[in-house]
C-alpha cells in the first residue's frame, strides 16, 4: 500500500503527529510520502525520519505579538502558487492521500477523485464541541481548507460526538517530575519579553524554547531553539508546562499529567477554543494575559486538574488505514 500524507507545517503540532502516526505506518508496512507546506523549507528541524519529503509554499498565517496580523497574512498568501501546486500534484500512483489538514493534497485528492482520509484536531469543529469566538469564517475555514472524503477529529474529550482521542508523539520513558522545572514554549509571543517575565521567578528552573532563541543559560532560565530530542526530554521531566494553547503540546503534557497553563493566540479561533476546552474540562488553566504575576500565581496555585490516559490512536488508525480505511471499521473503534 502506498500512501500520500499532508502535513500542515505552520506549527509544529501537525509535525509531531505525522512523527507518531508515521512510524506506525511503516511498521504496517504500508510506504508513505510526505509533503510540508506552510514553512519555508530552511524553517523545518529534526525531519530525518520523513526521507525524501516535498515542501511546498501552502497557507499560513502571520503572528505578532500574540496575535495574527490579518492584513500581513492576506498580503503574503500566494494563491496562484496554491492553485498551481495543487493542479501539478499527481496523485496517480497512490492508493490513499492522507491530510492533517494540509490543502494541497486534500485539494489535489478531490479532484483526482482519490481516495482521501483527513484527520486532525480541526475537523473536531465540524461537530458540536465547546467553541469560542465561532464565525461564518471560521466554519468555513474548517469545513473547506483541506477537506477528505473521510474526516476524522481529534480532541480531549469525545463531547458525545464522533470525535476520537489525540494522538500523542511520546515515546516509552521514565515520566519524574521535578516540581521546580518548568517547561516553557510560547511560539508566537516576543521572546524576549517572556524572558521578562520568568526573570524574577528564581525560585524555578525554567526551560524555555522558542524561534530566534539560542542554546544558552540566562541565570535560572536555560534557552534553546526548537528540537525534538532534547524538548521531549524537558517535556517529560517537568512539573509543569506554560505554553500557548495549540492542540498538540497541551495533548502530550495532558498524557503526562503535567500541570498546564495556556494563553491562546488572540485571534485564533482554534486555540481561543482549545483554551476554553482546558478550563471546561477542568483538565488546566488559560489566561488572556501573561506576565510575572499571573505565572507565578498559577505556580503557586493548589488547584487539582482532572487526569488523562489516552490510548495508543497511532497505532490504531495505522492498522485502520492498512486495512483499507473503510468508514465502517471506523465506527467501531472503540478507543474511549
Amino acid at each position: 500500500m502506498r500512501v500520500l500524507y499532508g502535513v500542515q507545517a505552520t506549527g509544529n503540532g501537525h509535525i509531531s503527529r505525522a512523527r507518531a502516526l508515521g512510524k506506525y505506518l511503516q511498521a504496517e508496512g504500508v510506504t508513505v510520502d510526505f509533503l510540508f507546506s506552510g514553512r519555508p523549507a530552511d524553517q523545518f528541524f529534526d525531519m530525518q525520519q520523513f526521507g525524501d519529503y516535498q515542501v511546498k509554499t501552502g497557507l499560513s498565517f502571520v503572528t505578532e505579538h500574540g496575535h495574527i496580523n490579518y492584513l500581513k497574512t492576506a498580503l503574503r498568501a500566494k494563491p496562484l502558487e496554491l492553485w498551481r501546486d495543487i493542479r501539478q500534484l499527481d496523485c496517480s500512483a497512490y492508493d490513499l492521500v492522507l491530510t492533517d489538514f494540509e490543502p494541497i493534497t486534500a485539494w489535489a485528492a478531490r479532484l483526482q477523485n482519490k481516495r482521501s482520509v483527513a484527520f486532525g484536531h480541526q475537523y473536531a469543529f465540524l461537530h458540536q464541541i465547546p467553541q469560542s469566538h465561532a464565525s461564518l469564517l471560521s466554519r468555513s475555514i474548517f469545513r473547506f481548507f483541506a477537506p477528505g472524503q473521510q474526516q476524522i477529529g481529534l480532541h480531549w474529550h469525545h463531547f458525545n460526538q464522533p470525535i476520537l482521542p489525540p494522538i500523542v508523539d511520546l515515546e516509552p520513558a521514565t515520566n519524574t517530575a521535578d516540581p521546580h522545572k518548568v517547561l516553557v514554549y510560547l511560539p508566537f509571543e516576543d521572546q524576549q519579553q517572556v524572558i521578562q517575565w520568568l526573570m524574577p521567578l528564581t525560585q524555578y528552573q525554567f526551560y524555555l524554547y522558542g524561534p530566534g532563541l539560542s542554546s544558552g543559560q540566562l541565570g535560572h532560565i536555560q534557552c534553546a531553539a526548537p528540537c525534538v530530542e532534547q524538548f521531549k526530554h524537558d517535556l517529560h521531566h517537568c512539573s509543569a508546562v506554560l505554553s500557548n494553547a495549540g492542540f498538540e503540546l497541551v495533548s502530550e503534557a495532558l498524557q503526562l499529567q503535567k500541570r498546564i497553563l495556556v494563553k491562546a493566540l488572540q485571534g485564533q479561533m482554534e486555540q481561543q477554543s482549545n483554551a476554553l476546552a482546558l478550563t471546561q474540562l477542568q483538565l488546566g488553566q488559560s489566561t488572556e494575559t501573561l506576565n510575572t504575576e499571573v505565572i507565578q500565581h498559577w505556580l503557586t496555585s493548589t488547584v487539582q486538574h482532572n487526569k488523562v490516559q489516552y490510548p495508543n490512536v497511532a497505532k490504531v488508525l495505522a492498522q485502520w488505514i492498512r486495512q483499507g480505511a473503510c468508514p465502517a471499521g471506523l465506527q467501531q473503534l472503540q478507543l474511549w
